[in-house]
């Protein structure tokens, strides 16, 4: 809206320059206008222009028919008017556009609350119709209860009436078991006096061979004793002659070390004689290579010389 402000007011005053600059009101155009300030709708310049044709004509006529002084006071007052007017509409076009960019805030604040509370809604809804299909569900599920339910207490009546049968039975059987059991305890007790009569007379005889054992065993100790004894003697005889025993063994064993030793400083001796025959044998070894070599030279010197040699001595005196 400001626009359209600026734009009326520039169209007045591009009017008043070209009036200014030599052109008279009714010249003006919208083309001409529009080339001056070069913004807006000519529908807009078109209709500021045509009321500000009609004003500088109501004012020309104005003129006309009032003193020259009285007119142009009356002009300026206008134009002061004009000016004031334009300012205090402008000032308003603002306010309104103010009130309006805020409505226009509150009212996409408001779509924004509705949009939420539409999602809220439905949001709720959904969580409604979850809900009435959790107590479908949980209906039905009481219904399948109530009827296991039903179901097993006709079971349960079955079963307790079978528990009665079984019970009667039981009892029967029970009457029947007391009684064979009876029958059996009492045989078991004859049986078990047989049993214990037989034993005790088991029992007699054992301490009669046990009686028997005993003394045996009495007379077995007793052999057992002196052997002991006899042993404990042949034990002394035996430790002292094993004392001479060790005795004799410290002496051999003193006798078989020097031999040891003995033994060992001939073997020294023996290995030292061994290398001494070993290096006697490479003297022996050298010299007969020595020797060897010597009839080799011997018999080189004493050799007859050949024919064409002694031949060659001859002739050469």
């Amino acid at each position: 809206m400001s626009r359209i402000s600026d734009t009326r007011l520039r169209t007045r005053e591009a009017a008043a320059r070209l009036v200014a600059a030599g052109r008279r009101p009714h010249e003006l155009t919208v083309d001409l206008i529009y080339a001056e300030i070069r913004q807006g709708s000519r529908t807009t310049i078109n209709d500021e222009l045509k009321l500000w044709k009609d004003e500088q004509a109501r004012n020309d006529a104005l003129a006309a028919a009032l003193p020259p002084a009285v007119a142009n006071a009356m002009r300026s007052l206008w134009s002061l008017a004009i000016e004031h007017g334009e300012e205090v509409f402008t000032a308003r076009g603002e306010e309104l556009e103010r009130e309006a960019a805020d409505a226009t805030a509150r009212a996409a604040s408001l779509a924004a609350s509705q949009a939420a509370l539409e999602g809220e809604a439905q949001a709720l809804r959904a969580q409604l119709e979850e809900r009435d299909a959790r107590f479908v569900a949980a209906a039905a599920e009481l219904a399948r209860a109530e009827a296991s339910r039903e179901a097993a207490l006709r079971e349960a009546q079955a079963a307790a009436a079978e528990r009665d049968a079984a019970r009667a039975q039981a009892d029967e059987a029970l009457r029947a078991a007391q009684a064979a059991h009876a029958r059996e305890l009492e045989a078991l007790r004859a049986e078990h006096a047989e049993r214990e009569t037989a034993l005790r007379t088991q029992i007699d005889q054992a301490a009669m061979r046990l009686e028997g054992v005993q003394k045996r065993v009495m007379m077995q100790t007793e052999e057992a004793r002196d052997a002991q004894r006899r042993a404990e003697t042949a034990l002394a005889k035996t430790q002292q002659r094993n004392e001479q025993l060790v005795g004799d063994v410290q002496r051999q064993a003193a006798d078989a070390a020097e031999q040891r030793r003995l033994a060992e400083r001939n073997e020294k001796q023996l290995a030292s004689a061994m290398e001494e025959a070993r290096e006697l044998r490479r003297e022996r070894d050298a010299l007969v290579q020595q020797l060897a070599h010597l009839q080799g030279q011997v018999a080189a010197r004493t050799a007859p010389l050949p024919p064409r040699t002694a031949k060659r001595s001859r002739q050469s005196p």
